[in-house]
C-alpha cells in the first residue's frame, strides 16, 4: 500500500474527489481516503510515476504534502 498526505480537504465531497482522481488512474486501485487524518492510501497494480499521482490530485483541487 502506498501512503499520501494531501493538504486542503475539509469534507466527504473533498474524500470523493480524491478517491474519484485517484481511482481514475490507470494502475491505482483500492483507493481509501482518510479525512480526519489527510491520509490517502492506495494499491498500485504496476509502478506509477509519483508525479503521475501528484498531478491527479491537483486536478482534483488539492495537493500533495511531501
Amino acid at each position: 500500500m502506498k501512503k499520501i498526505k494531501i493538504k486542503g480537504m475539509s469534507c466527504q465531497h473533498c474524500v470523493m474527489a480524491v478517491t474519484r482522481a485517484l481511482s481514475a488512474v490507470d494502475g491505482i486501485k483500492n483507493v481509501r481516503v482518510d479525512l480526519k487524518s489527510g491520509i490517502a492510501t492506495y494499491e498500485e497494480t504496476k509502478t506509477i510515476d509519483p508525479m503521475v499521482v501528484a498531478a491527479a490530485v491537483k486536478m482534483a483541487g488539492y495537493e500533495i504534502v511531501e
